[in-house]
């Protein structure tokens, strides 16, 4: 029941004749890149002013926060009174 079942005249598999292709390896040319100074002064200014921009958010950041401890503080302060 749980036996294959082979077919009664199997057939060979078709044979297949591959032809050698001309080995020649493809060479393309990588495109010229320069990098010039005012590309790298352009980066440089502008992973300055990236940082500087991260710099004010995180202090805004904390001050609000402060600011928010405080006036909290004041109100539990004011209740208590």
């Amino acid at each position: 029941m749980f036996l294959p079942r082979y077919p009664d005249s199997p057939t060979p598999p078709p044979v297949h004749h591959h032809t050698v292709a001309d080995p020649t390896p493809v060479r393309r040319s990588a495109p010229q890149i320069s990098i010039t100074s005012g590309a790298v002064v352009a980066v440089l200014v502008g992973g300055v002013v990236l940082t500087a921009l991260l710099a004010a958010v995180a202090v805004s950041a904390t001050s609000v926060a402060v600011c928010a401890v405080v006036i909290r503080s004041m109100l539990r302060d004011q209740r208590r009174h």
